[in-house]
């Protein structure tokens, strides 16, 4: 079966384009045009992934992108932000929220693909041998893509999945910015290394006892960021 996009943007014209692009690609393709037909479509579709604009006529991709992560049933469901805004503040706002990536108005429908290959390739369960990383109470199943803190469940985007993974993979050592994100994502990243900044934030508040004193995943100043291996 192939994987199924659901494609969200008001703009007709921009939603067949990446509609079309998508289906050549070999995906199958859902579009809608609001945020509440968005909504219930994850719900009752069961989406892949989502190519998801920011500007909206009822629901902003911000609002909806927090709704997501807060519904237990669609919590890990990939999220790619579509922005015609530049500012890195938006940006950040909406890595902020959990969108695993964003691409900014005007695109080459082809980067679209490209980010929706490479998002949901980190989202999939591809390692095909079970594998788990532990440091102290983390444990991170690579083949069932799942984080326990403590043998308690946590949920996850496929983004944040793979920071932790690089982290964990080398703990101690201080990654760069751009250092973790070669390393997590496998790809360039746009925009502003500043990005790292809302992932670190989210996993922090995630599995930190207290987000504001971690102490797990530690700011190394001037450098970027390590996972620390002992209490």
């Amino acid at each position: 079966m192939p994987q199924r996009i659901l494609v969200v943007d008001d703009d007709k014209e921009i939603a067949r384009l990446v509609r079309a692009y998508l289906e050549q690609a070999g995906y199958d393709v859902l579009v809608v045009h609001d945020g509440e037909t968005a909504l219930h479509a994850m719900r009752r579709e069961h989406p892949d992934l989502v190519v998801l604009d920011l500007m909206l006529p009822d629901r902003d991709g911000w609002e909806i992108t927090r709704i997501v992560r807060e519904t237990p049933s669609i919590a890990a469901l990939p999220i790619i932000m579509l922005t015609a805004r530049v500012e890195d503040t938006d940006k950040i706002v909406g890595l902020e929220l959990g969108a695993d990536d964003y691409v900014t108005k005007p695109f080459n429908p082809q980067v679209v693909v490209a980010r929706v290959r490479a998002v949901l390739r980190r989202a999939a369960d591809d390692t095909g041998q079970r594998q788990v990383l532990r440091v102290r109470e983390l444990h991170l199943d690579l083949d069932r893509h799942e984080l326990l803190l403590s043998d308690r469940p946590v949920e996850l985007t496929s983004t944040e999945f793979e920071f932790l993974r690089a982290l964990m993979q080398s703990p101690d050592h201080a990654f760069t910015r751009s250092e973790l994100i070669e390393r997590a994502l496998g790809y360039e990243y746009e925009g502003l290394e500043r990005t790292v900044d809302s992932h670190i934030k989210n996993l922090r508040a995630k599995i930190e006892p207290d987000p504001k004193q971690p102490v797990y995943i530690l700011t190394v100043y001037g450098v970027g960021y390590r996972l620390r291996r002992e209490a």
